[in-house]
């Protein structure tokens, strides 16, 4: 069964839900899990918060193909290239003959993702539906903070992907700093509206009674109408003095992202470096020691962090090399700032780059983190090491969207225009 494009669905809309899951089951997905010792239990608090609980599900390897990979043959057909996952989280993805475009840092901006997905030719008019066949998406972190719509872009791009499966596509998202800090407590950048949208997020999971991808799949279509449900009614001030409203969606927040909460679960789902055909994307840069120490490794150290499985008595540990220091995997700025003679010089780090990329068996890498005042660019490394982030959020730069797109190994900038901005204008960002 065909979705019309054209079709809105209201607030609950439990027509849509059928088609979706008939639609999944048709197709015979099936989609990422944590598995049974990863159930996160949202812990009740005074706010009549209901207890929440994400539905384990059995660990996979994706297998799908489009239409158009399934050439005809003297009446016959060809057995179509799969798409192979490996990992968990997953950290190799083997997908033949597929478009990847590689999307940077969003920072809750709706808008501009939105804006950026339908520039690469990947997301419907209406801002919900995949037009991206059997194309790739990766986005390299950072959608976390700065930001009010994050729990929505979350909802949107998990939308995609169950959409993109049924099309030979698929989704990825690798984590940045700016996921793991909420993880950790840190709520230094999180946007009031943000705040509001965790409150929101956690009344409106009542309604599923622990369904949780249902949930989490929904929540993009109605979240607006939430949004503008609290405006109507004046509950859209945020002030020091809103002392009730403030400890409402500090409490939330912490409930959804702390080790083991719903959305700290779902974050725990994806790795902090990937590797997609002979490409690597992360969100600040592998290094030669994070390729010496196992990605694999890490990626699992982080997620057992995110969802709180303990391996000691004292509880789980933060991973140190993924994600603590200057030259952590979401920390490092070694290939996204501008070189300084005086600490490391340009012929050094495209060293390093080179190192990085012959040990791990990749021709280039992809990362985020730093905005780039002239772009998304290559210029540094020979083409090597792309920096993807330019700030497109407005709680950042609010530039142009810009995306990356990988053909044949072969990549290119694809924007509408350039925007101009000093240097001085992102230090508060980096």
């Amino acid at each position: 069964m065909k979705l019309d494009p054209t079709f809105r669905p209201l607030p609950i809309s439990f027509l849509f839900l059928f088609l979706f899951r008939e639609k999944t089951e048709n197709k015979k997905e099936r989609l990422i899990c944590l598995g049974d010792k990863a159930r996160p239990r949202m812990a009740a608090f005074a706010l009549n918060f209901a207890q929440i609980h994400a539905v384990s599900r059995p660990k996979f390897v994706v297998q799908c193909c489009s239409p158009s990979q399934v050439p005809q043959i003297n009446g016959g057909v060809v057995k179509p290239i799969p798409i192979v996952v490996s990992g968990d989280p997953p950290t190799f993805v083997s997908a033949p003959q597929r478009r990847i475009v590689a999307v940077g840092d969003l920072h809750g901006d709706l808008s501009q993702t939105r804006s950026a997905l339908k520039m690469a030719g990947l997301l419907s008019s209406d801002g919900f539906q995949w037009t991206g066949r059997d194309t790739i998406l990766v986005q390299v972190g950072d959608i976390l903070d700065r930001g009010e719509h994050e729990i929505a872009i979350l909802s949107l791009l998990k939308s995609l992907d169950v959409q993109a499966k049924s099309q030979g596509g698929a989704v990825f998202q690798v984590n940045g700093n700016h996921e793991t800090m909420n993880i950790e407590g840190d709520f230094r950048y999180v946007d009031p509206g943000a705040f509001d949208e965790c409150a929101d997020f956690v009344e409106y999971l009542e309604q599923y009674n622990g369904n949780w991808d249902d949930a989490f799949l929904n929540w993009i279509f109605v979240s607006e109408v939430w949004r503008e449900e609290r405006a109507s009614i004046g509950d859209n001030k945020w002030s020091p003095w809103n002392i009730v409203k403030r400890q409402k969606g500090v409490v939330a927040r912490s409930a959804l992202f702390s080790p083991g909460g719903v959305l700290a679960c779902e974050l725990s789902r994806h790795p902090v470096v990937l590797k997609v055909n002979d490409w690597i994307f992360c969100h600040g840069g592998l290094l030669p020691h994070h390729v010496k120490y196992g990605v694999e490794r890490m990626n699992k150290e982080v997620s057992d962090w995110m969802r709180g499985s303990k391996r000691e008595t004292d509880g789980p540990k933060m991973p140190f090399i993924a994600l603590r220091g200057y030259d952590s995997v979401v920390w490092s700025r070694l290939y996204s700032r501008e070189p300084n003679p005086l600490q490391h010089q340009p012929w050094k780090i495209s060293s390093i780059a080179e190192k990085t990329l012959g040990e791990f068996k990749a021709k280039g890498m992809v990362v985020g983190h730093t905005p780039q005042t002239n772009g998304a660019n290559s210029s540094k490394y020979d083409s090597r090491v792309w920096c993807i982030d330019v700030g497109m959020s407005s709680g950042v730069l609010n530039s142009s969207p810009e995306v990356l797109e990988i053909v044949d190994n072969k990549a290119r900038v694809l924007k509408r225009h350039r925007d101009s901005f000093d240097e001085l204008a992102v230090v508060d960002y980096l």
